[in-house]
């Protein structure tokens, strides 16, 4: 069974086995132009945030499934799997980057 993801500028479609392991809610609406009442560094912070949070649910979904795969015995899928796994949490940490230069460390 296929599902439909929708956020307001971009939507994709999930494969639902009956076994759905993201942890992310299907139902949630949300806008990625937040409410103008913030600057423009807060709706940057909220969406890296956002992104991140995104990313790292998918990432765990891949090796998951990259898992499933290696059950399967299609042990060249579950390393293919595994490398986007890696390479989305490389682009996280692309985003944190991002993020420490907008929000300098706290003195403890």
């Amino acid at each position: 069974m296929t599902h439909h993801h929708d956020h307001n500028h971009h939507s994709h479609d999930h494969i639902d086995d009956g076994d759905h392991d993201h942890n992310h809610s299907h139902g949630h609406s949300h806008a990625h132009e937040i409410q103008s009442e913030m600057s423009f560094e807060e709706k940057v912070v909220r969406l890296l945030e956002h992104w991140i949070q995104h990313n790292d649910d998918h990432a765990g979904t891949y090796r998951s499934w990259a898992e499933r795969a290696r059950e399967q015995h299609m042990e060249d899928v579950a390393a293919v799997m595994m490398e986007a796994a890696s390479m989305t949490l490389d682009i996280n940490r692309k985003f944190e980057e991002a993020l420490t230069t907008l929000t300098p460390a706290q003195p403890s």
